[in-house]
């Protein structure tokens, strides 16, 4: 039987991949507003975590992929499950109760913004450039676009649960850095180390069942299609295409995942739950995406343009921070 992490995949099926990563990450936005209609926030936060988890372990089983043995990895890695999954998806799925779909994917989009300010400021694994910290003032300008102080800020629950994914953004870039500080050469495959993130995660909110998920449900077809698909797809089989994408094409390109997700996510707010946006909303976005690529210091690369692409087999480590991975 073959699977997309036990065979070097084509250049033509590494494209197609990303571009399914970065239509299920947008649409895991969409799965999270439909499945809140009937489960609770912490509800929908620990089936994608044990839904993935266990998709990723049916791949891990398959390929037979050795697991760390050092205690020091599995110190870190539980770090990264609580501060990269199971805080920032709690956070997700409570504040998609009170903002869109669409906005709540826009705003996902400043993980790359976070990130930078979490590898220069707190880790400091990073010494950023001038134009880097501009790029981290544009990014906080689209921020503040988005929320449009200027309809008044009144501390409802709409603009409490904007903070609440700007938390959960800060979140990821946290995470992020704190990869490329500890774990950015233990040896785990990309996958065993997607798996360990999500697993560990997953047994976390399997020990807070009787805290987190021991509510009534109203189920139906749509909400447990949606629950599924967000946690076998969206944080299963995505992060396998993710990390394709990242050893063929490496971190730069694999990350504009980043400009695909919003797009879709906003797309289908509109189109599947009648979604209304308003001006400023894909405004700030622009703003945000200008943020990153000064933060990334893209435009000087993009000038430059690459002119060898690594091979599909080049190692890329599988802890390196990249804002591909960025999603709800």
């Amino acid at each position: 039987m073959t699977t997309p992490a036990l065979r070097t995949p084509s250049p033509t099926s590494v494209a197609v991949q990303f571009v399914l990563c970065g239509i299920v990450w947008g649409s895991s936005f969409l799965f999270m507003k439909v499945a809140l209609t009937g489960i609770s926030p912490a509800q929908v936060a620990w089936s994608r975590l044990v839904l993935g988890g266990l998709t990723l372990g049916l791949f891990v089983a398959l390929r037979r992929d050795p697991l760390p043995r050092r205690l020091k990895i599995w110190l870190h890695m539980t770090v990264l499950a609580i501060s990269f999954c199971v805080v920032p998806f709690l956070l997700f799925s409570w504040a998609q109760q009170h903002v869109t779909s669409g906005l709540a994917s826009i705003y996902n989009a400043t993980t790359p913004i976070m990130t930078a300010v979490m590898a220069w400021a707190v880790f400091r694994v990073e010494k950023l450039k001038p134009v880097q910290i501009a790029g981290i003032l544009v990014g906080i300008l689209g921020v503040m676009v988005i929320i449009a102080p200027w309809q008044g800020l009144d501390l409802n629950q709409s603009l409490v649960a904007q903070l609440a994914i700007l938390g959960a953004t800060a979140c990821y870039g946290f995470s992020l850095a704190y990869m490329r500080k500890f774990v950015s050469d233990t040896g785990m495959s990309a996958l065993v180390f997607s798996f360990l993130n999500i697993g560990i995660a997953a047994a976390i909110m399997v020990v807070l069942t009787p805290v987190l998920a021991l509510t009534p449900v109203t189920l139906d077809p749509w909400i447990i299609g949606s629950v599924v698909l967000l946690g076998c797809l969206g944080t299963g089989v995505a992060y396998i295409w993710n990390q394709n994408a990242l050893r063929a094409w490496g971190p730069t390109r694999a990350s504009t995942v980043t400009y695909i997700t919003p797009v879709v996510g906003v797309a289908l707010g509109i189109l599947v739950l009648g979604e209304e946006i308003t001006w400023n909303e894909p405004v700030g976005a622009l703003v945000v995406f200008a943020g990153i690529l000064l933060a990334q210091d893209r435009l000087r690369a993009f000038s430059r343009r690459e002119s060898i692409t690594p091979p599909a087999d080049a190692p890329v480590p599988a802890s390196r921070p990249s804002s591909a991975r960025t999603r709800g």
